[in-house]
């Protein structure tokens, strides 16, 4: 008899994994996207990892306005009305949000604050994990820097724009602030309703003979190159590793499991590069 009930329990367990009707979403860093899919995250990637689910088309690209601080209705808002709308068209009942830079405190935001709209609930509990890529969970001393007009808030402005709402929030004191007081995920705060994830980056590499200099575009990498100077030995030219690993746990640092141990800098990890790809979709 226990083992008709045992074997009862394995079916219906079975059953109901192959019921779920899994999704994910990707949803980008600071910014006010139009067109994230080529322009933020570019077509290998995204079509590498929803490759992973039972149903590919189950995915949706986020395009937000991700300047604005974020609990605003351009950015939460924005956020929560794309997932509703993904989770409701497509009849989602599981998904993965993969977050880069700063989409992963926009989605702490809506996870340690189910009671601000009422959106929230339903996407948390639709909400399987994140996979928050090099996420800013601490900030990032660039954001001082363009916050006080230095140099940074021209070289910068591809990569993070300039004094917007976002780079305010994100100097690393107001992130502080808001990890004590609105956050969940950081030492010593509540653990947020979710496993999170973070992967991160610890190095920038820009030798021109080097192959893996190139991955991402190279215009791209260079500027990273040199912000990386004003940041910790570990860092991925835009976060320190410590801002990285600040919340959640870590999935792991980029030399652990990337091809040939290669490093990825804040513009590769959001790239087809050295099995990134691969390593998210298995992950989902």
């Amino acid at each position: 008899m226990n083992r008709i009930l045992f074997a009862l329990v394995l079916w219906l367990a079975a059953m109901a994994q192959a019921e779920a009707n899994r999704g994910v979403a990707f949803i980008h860093g600071t910014g006010h996207q139009t067109n994230a899919l080529d322009d933020y995250w570019q077509r290998p990637f995204v079509d590498g990892v929803r490759a992973g689910l039972p149903n590919s088309a189950n995915y949706v690209v986020i395009n937000c306005n991700f300047e604005k601080y974020w609990w605003d209705t351009a950015a939460a808002g924005c956020l929560a009305g794309q997932l509703t709308n993904f989770i409701n068209a497509r009849g989602i009942t599981e998904m993965t949000l993969i977050t880069h830079s700063n989409g992963g405190n926009v989605v702490r935001w809506i996870l340690s604050n189910p009671t601000w709209d009422s959106r929230y609930p339903n996407i948390i509990a639709k909400t399987r994990k994140v996979i928050a890529l090099a996420p800013s969970s601490a900030g990032t001393p660039l954001a001082n820097a363009v916050m006080n007009g230095n140099v940074f808030e021209q070289s910068l402005g591809w990569l993070m724009g300039y004094k917007s709402d976002a780079v305010r929030q994100q100097q690393t004191h107001w992130m502080s602030t808001y990890n004590a007081q609105w956050l969940f995920g950081t030492a010593g705060r509540p653990a947020l309703p979710k496993t999170f994830r973070p992967m991160v980056g610890t190095d920038v590499r820009t030798a021109i003979w080097s192959g893996n200099a190139y991955c991402g575009g190279y215009h791209l990498n260079l500027g990273l190159e040199a912000t990386s100077y004003w940041l910790d030995s570990c860092s991925d030219g835009f976060l320190n590793c410590s801002s990285q690993s600040a919340a959640g746990s870590v999935w792991f640092y980029d030399y652990q499991r990337t091809s040939s141990g290669y490093i990825l800098n804040h513009n590769q990890s959001r790239r087809d590069c050295f099995g990134l790809t691969g390593l998210v979709r298995g992950f989902l």
